[in-house]
C-alpha cells in the first residue's frame, strides 16, 4: 500500500520551527546578528585582582593603549594608530569612571 504523503505540511513545520529556534535564540541573547558598530571593539581587557601579599604577573612589554582620565572618564588612546580613541567600558557598555574625581553615585 503505497500512499503519497503530502510534504507541504513537512517542509512548513520544519521552516516554522527554524524560524521559532532562531527568534528564541536572539531574544535570550545566545544569538547576535552584528551591527557595523559592534565592529569597533578593538581589544578585550580583563582586571587583574590584586591581593596584598600575592603576587601577579603580567607582560613587560606595555599595550599600545594609554589611558587618560577625561571628565571623570577613563578614555583610551592608541599609540599605533594616531587619533583612534575610545571610552574603557564593561561588558554592559558601562563607562569605567576615574579616581580622583567625583564618585558616580547609584541613582535610586
Amino acid at each position: 500500500m503505497s500512499e503519497e504523503r503530502n510534504a507541504i505540511p513537512l517542509i512548513l513545520t520544519g521552516i516554522g520551527t527554524i524560524i521559532g529556534t532562531v527568534g528564541c535564540l536572539w531574544y535570550y541573547g545566545y544569538l547576535h546578528f552584528a551591527k557595523p558598530e559592534d565592529a569597533l571593539l578593538l581589544n578585550d581587557f580583563t582586571m587583574l585582582k590584586t591581593l596584598p601579599g600575592e603576587d601577579y604577573k603580567v607582560s613587560l612589554t606595555p599595550a599600545n593603549q594609554v589611558a587618560q582620565c577625561i571628565d571623570g572618564i577613563v578614555v583610551l588612546f592608541d599609540t599605533e594608530q594616531k587619533g583612534l580613541t575610545g571610552v574603557l567600558v564593561n561588558n554592559k557598555k558601562q563607562a569605567v569612571h576615574c579616581m580622583g574625581q567625583e564618585t558616580p553615585k547609584l541613582q535610586p
